[in-house]
């Protein structure tokens, strides 16, 4: 029988034997000077990089599924998608903010 934990400890596994995993760094651009006071509001979110599954699994030599099931229920990672009916699949994107890959990959390398 298969339990939802096993398939997390599986991915997590999956990552702590890759090389690209251990190696990984995150790269944040150097924030640009405002050369006036800005009076709006400026989210450094609205500047962090996303990455899609895909992205962060070839970044990390891993499976997209393992991505998936690292990410899905962390706090901080972007679901888009709608609920669909029970006999329907359900799709849902997400976006993975690169704090949170940091703060994932700090937790699970110690």
């Amino acid at each position: 029988m298969i339990h939802a934990h096993d398939s997390i400890a599986d991915a997590i596994a999956e990552l702590r034997s890759s090389e690209k995993f251990r190696a990984w760094r995150p790269v944040r651009p150097e924030p640009e000077p405002d050369p006036e006071p800005q009076y709006e509001h400026r989210s450094y979110l609205t500047k962090e990089v996303h990455f899609a599954p895909d992205e962060l699994a070839e970044l990390w030599g891993v499976s997209v599924d393992s991505i998936r099931r690292i990410f899905r229920d962390e706090p901080g990672v972007l679901k888009i998608g709608e609920k669909s009916p029970k006999h329907k699949r359900q799709y849902l994107t997400l976006r993975i903010p690169e704090s949170v890959a940091e703060r994932v990959h700090q937790r699970l390398s110690e």
